[in-house]
């Protein structure tokens, strides 16, 4: 049998219509057979070549759409923005992408899965706490941030909004999360992180809004 030389537009391709079924169709109602009834020729062995489950799959549809919209990359070079501003705009482009929201939506459910659950929080300590402690050094520097925890604090972020904030982890109805998150922005805020304005409690709002009654 002849070997793949391209691996990895397999692998591209398998994404591509995962991401577009589960938009369109939601995780629940999309099967292994439905992506291989529209990649067009391969079979389900190739798909189960490069993921053991549809759970591997949504994983990867949520990371590879995260590297495509960084929303980081989008403002650390931003020279009208000091480095406080720069974090905010950053949450706010997360917020406002409907489409990676809607994919973390059904992905809430999958983290009762403990393997899927401790990689995506390995997956988050090494992806965006250096961007969050690269912006926090920044706020430092231009006088916007006052803080002597930045490392801490850029570990902190991503390990409480991937664990702590999850229903699936620690039960919470929509007005508990809601208050959660408050209480996230007022700790930062006393540890000299001002993050949180207006704008983005209206985004995270909105978004809670959005989830099932049942998590």
């Amino acid at each position: 049998m002849a070997r793949n030389k391209y691996p990895e537009v397999t692998v591209e391709k398998i994404l591509d219509t995962a991401q577009q079924l589960f938009l369109e169709k939601g995780y629940d109602n999309t099967t292994i057979q439905d992506i291989v009834d529209h990649l067009g020729g391969l079979s389900k062995g190739a798909v189960y070549h490069h993921f053991k489950s549809k759970e591997e799959i949504i994983d990867a549809v949520s990371d590879r759409m995260f590297s495509v919209n960084n929303p980081f990359e989008k403002v650390k070079d931003r020279s009208d923005l000091n480095g406080l501003e720069k974090l905010r705009e950053a949450i706010r482009l997360n917020q406002s992408d409907e489409a990676q929201n809607n994919i973390v939506v059904q992905s809430i459910p999958l983290t009762r899965n403990p393997r899927l659950l401790v990689e995506m929080i390995d997956s988050n300590r090494r992806i965006l706490t250096p961007y969050y402690e690269e912006l926090l050094e920044e706020g430092n520097r231009d006088g916007s941030i006052h803080t002597e925890y930045a490392r801490e604090i850029a570990e902190l972020i991503p390990l409480l909004t991937s664990l702590w904030l999850l229903p699936s982890v620690f039960p919470s109805d929509k007005e508990g999360m809601k208050r959660k998150f408050r209480f996230l922005g007022d700790m930062l805020d006393k540890m000299g992180v001002p993050l949180m304005d207006d704008s983005i409690y209206a985004l995270v709002e909105e978004f809670f809004e959005k989830l099932p009654e049942e998590l």
